[in-house]
């Protein structure tokens, strides 16, 4: 007896047998087996015929092992390859698609070459390379030789005060907690104030290790390679050197720190009842006592790195924030959107056309300086769109005063774009010292403020000349 024929058949054509199997022997009306397999009735009887005429078999795809209609030609193929290993040999397939399509004329799809270039070994695929091996890197041998910063944001009042950051100085050699400060945002003066409580308290460390912030990384540094930061300027004055982490697993031990902050530092702050930034910041050494005690490692060294500031090096001028400006024919400097007038000396009229620096300190106060010097100033009252004098009537003198306030408080936070941010005097704390004691006046949209100043426009004036306009308020 022969031994019966062996065919390979798939899980749909074996249900399709079934199906076409209990039509041929009357279980099944060609219409039900027609919607069950989403064919016509047509070809149910096609099937049912190639079933009786040759078996099983009938039912199996002729396409089989066959190659695809739509197969690429192996000429063109091997040409794309030959490219590839010449001139792309390390190009990813999507860009060497584009550059086959672009340079020579050869359209295939990325996924296409893909394949090709896996086929002929120019392309390993992620999954099948070798995972990558971070080694750690050991801790630096000495306290104060290399010190970790970085910000956190985070609600550490929880409900009881607005979100604020936390910026954490951590050193490197054994994890201690150097500085704690915290403040309203993570800016170039909260920095200038949180390292010079470090260098009061510790003295000044070999290196700090932050992220690539604007505070700590010019934005223009990749282009020129010489841009130097407010920040770092003051770091070089003072001999410390700065560098920037290539990621976060890199400064590992200030981001760690920032999960144990975030839960342990909370809840002793709610224990507390501490709801300001003030008394965090008056506790805060007594918590990093605690904290080094429980979670501060040996050093290998007993060595201590950090160095005592000298007599020269006088915090106050170089923490500042410090622009270049050119100084006019008309003995005025422009910064932060006010001008200053210099007085009309010999000396100062040597300066025109030349170029200064204007100081800005965290308390605000501006010096503008040149060849050494502290230059005597006023500022010029710039004029603004708003009459002084104008003539309102008794009727509208309520909605233009409410126009004026919103405008006064609208150009008292006014601040341009490249100008630092004190947190300490941020624009929440001056929102809450305004309304402090007193009912919060009714928002002013800018339609009420344009409303009224087309009214303020079309109300008859007198025949006396027209007031001066008013000073802009900084």
């Amino acid at each position: 007896m022969a031994a019966a024929e062996r065919i390979t058949m798939t899980m749909r054509e074996l249900d399709r047998l079934k199906v076409i199997q209990d039509v041929m022997d009357g279980r099944l009306k060609p219409l039900r087996a027609a919607q069950r397999l989403g064919l016509t009735t047509r070809q149910i009887r096609r099937l049912v015929g190639r079933l009786r005429e040759h078996g099983p078999q009938g039912l199996v795809s002729r396409r089989r092992s066959k190659p695809s209609n739509n197969r690429l030609d192996r000429v063109t193929a091997d040409r794309a390859l030959s490219i590839v290993r010449e001139r792309y040999p390390d190009f990813g397939p999507t860009l060497a698609a584009e550059k086959l399509w672009e340079c020579h004329g050869i359209r295939l799809a990325k996924e296409t070459l893909r394949k090709l270039m896996t086929d002929a070994g120019l392309w390993i695929p992620r999954r099948q390379r070798p995972p990558k091996v971070y080694q750690p890197r050991a801790r630096r041998s000495c306290l104060g030789e290399l010190v970790q910063i970085d910000g956190s944001d985070h609600r550490w009042f929880e409900d009881r005060a607005p979100a604020c950051t936390l910026l954490v100085y951590v050193d490197d050699a054994t994890s201690r907690l150097m500085e704690l400060h915290f403040t309203q945002t993570e800016s170039t003066f909260s920095y200038f104030e949180a390292t010079r409580a470090y260098l009061e308290r510790h003295g000044k460390p070999v290196a700090l290790y932050s992220d690539r912030a604007s505070v700590f990384r010019s934005v223009s540094a990749g282009k020129t390679g010489r841009s130097v930061t407010h920040f770092g300027r003051a770091m070089y004055e003072l001999n410390i050197d700065t560098f920037c982490a290539n990621s976060s697993a890199a400064k590992g031990r200030v981001e760690r720190a920032h999960l144990t902050l975030q839960d342990r530092l909370v809840k002793e702050l709610r224990l507390r009842g501490i709801n300001t930034l003030a008394e965090a910041n008056a506790w805060a050494p007594a918590f990093m006592a605690a904290y080094n005690t429980r979670f501060a490692k040996p050093p290998r060294s007993t060595f201590d790195a950090h160095r005592s500031l000298r007599e020269d090096e006088d915090l106050d001028t170089l923490l500042t924030w410090r622009e270049t400006r050119r100084v006019t024919k008309s003995l005025t400097v422009q910064y932060d959107r006010v001008m200053y007038l210099l007085d009309d000396t010999a000396e100062n009229r040597k300066l025109i056309h030349r170029y200064i620096e204007v100081w800005e300190y965290p308390d605000g106060r501006i010096e503008i300086r040149a060849e050494g010097r502290v230059l005597p100033y006023r500022e010029y009252d710039r004029l603004t769109e708003v009459d002084q004098g104008a003539v309102i009537e008794h009727k509208r003198l309520a909605h233009a005063l409410q126009v004026a306030q919103a405008l006064q408080a609208q150009r008292d936070e006014r601040r341009a774009s490249g100008s630092p941010s004190r947190t300490n005097r941020g624009i929440a704390v001056r929102k809450a010292e305004r309304v402090a004691g007193t009912k919060k006046p009714r928002e002013i949209t800018q339609a009420d403020m344009d409303a009224v100043i087309v009214k303020l426009a079309q109300a008859p004036k007198p025949d006396s000349k027209p007031g001066h306009r008013t000073a802009r308020a900084r």
